[in-house]
């Protein structure tokens, strides 16, 4: 069966990828609204991980007025939300039998409610998954320091693929810098680099 996972190149949705496996053919899919490279970052971790890879195009409105929803709220979670669900409808589109994405059971943001699942599934005639809905942060953490090789830091210095980025570019270029540090709270990003070593 196949299976197209929302990918940032993150921790979070490599995990998922790595607990779907067994089960599906996984292609990992990076949605960009085409702002930035910062795609390259997932392609790269795909390539690492020997994953199947593709990118599908995002509709640039969806950006703009997730930015504005950002400056409106003084903070981005309404916005990244939205970017998310565009981002599943559009990858849903694919020719597979299930999307999945790294949403986590204490995420706040992104998040897939089960009506927003259960619409997706009906709409489009795919299941939708999320492999580490019922993982909290511990949970996941020990299991990444198991399993993969990552890179940690504060989000503006660690690469990767995630809305986020592309979303701090636009805000940046409709708004300034300092629109951006007002918006965006500092916070830790991952990046995974590959499989750890077996011990």
């Amino acid at each position: 069966m196949e299976l197209a996972l929302c990918y940032s190149g993150g921790k979070d949705s490599t995990l998922a990828a790595l607990l779907l496996d067994r089960f599906y053919d996984v292609t990992l899919v990076t949605a960009s609204f085409g702002l930035t490279d910062d795609w390259q970052n997932a392609r790269a971790a795909a390539a690492a991980l020997s994953y199947e890879f593709a990118t599908v195009e995002l509709d640039r409105s969806v950006a703009e007025a997730a930015v504005e929803q950002i400056r409106e709220d003084g903070y981005p979670r309404n916005g990244i939300q939205r970017v998310h669900e565009h981002a599943l409808e559009t990858v849903a589109e694919r020719d597979v039998d299930a999307v999945a994405d790294g949403t986590r059971r204490d995420d706040r943001v992104p998040s897939v409610s089960r009506a927003q699942a259960q619409s997706l599934e009906d709409r489009h005639g795919v299941d939708h998954l999320a492999p580490l809905s019922g993982l909290g942060r511990g949970a996941v953490d020990r299991l990444v320091e198991r399993h993969l090789d990552v890179r940690e830091g504060p989000s503006e210095t660690v690469a990767k693929a995630d809305y986020e980025s592309e979303l701090r570019a636009l805000l940046r270029e409709t708004a300034g810098e300092e629109a951006v540090r007002a918006a965006f709270p500092d916070h830790v990003q991952t990046a995974v680099r590959g499989l750890r070593d077996p011990d």
